[in-house]
């Protein structure tokens, strides 16, 4: 707890802000700590954010936005189970030819995330997906204060994830 405590301390120092929801924040079997340097292993490059975000039959998963040297943004989750990352998209503007070309718009993909979870888009990602597909991922603030990450997929319309975020520190 000491090395939680005294990490986002120091990103909070180095210009972090701690978004938490739901009360205290949620502790996990491997650790932030873990979980980064498992993440760093995979991208290396500058941490802009990290959230905990709890996940259907994942359980609670950190995520972590890298900005690797070559400019490429990436989104590099981890169990917070184990301490292995579990995924790894890249984020693109909404101009990359995956959602230029998509069969789902940005405005459909809204309203299907927004019918199954009535809110404010808060954020939107444009992201790569492992196997090559493209997926928005919205960040809708509930009514009830609680923030829910919704993806959906660019040709089929149908949401792949959903999650609830515990917290989150560093840029938005």
């Amino acid at each position: 707890m000491k090395n939680a405590i005294l990490l986002a301390s120091m990103l909070a120092s180095a210009g972090f802000t701690l978004t938490a929801h739901a009360g205290a924040l949620p502790k996990t079997t491997a650790g932030v700590e873990k979980c980064m340097a498992s993440a760093l292993k995979a991208k290396d490059g500058k941490v802009i954010k990290i959230e905990l975000k709890k996940e259907d039959g994942e359980g609670y998963v950190y995520e972590f936005d890298i900005e690797t040297p070559d400019g490429k943004a990436w989104d590099v989750e981890c169990s917070g189970k184990t301490g292995k990352v579990i995924e790894i998209e890249e984020e693109v503007t909404k101009d990359h030819a995956k959602f230029s070309s998509a069969k789902v718009s940005e405005a459909a993909a809204r309203e299907i995330a927004l019918k199954k979870y009535p809110g404010e888009i808060v954020e939107v990602e444009y992201e790569i997906e492992p196997d090559g597909k493209g997926s928005y991922e919205f960040d809708i603030k509930r009514t009830d204060g609680s923030e829910t990450k919704v993806e959906v997929d660019t040709e089929s319309g149908e949401i792949v994830s959903h999650s609830v975020e515990h917290w989150q520190i560093g840029e938005e």
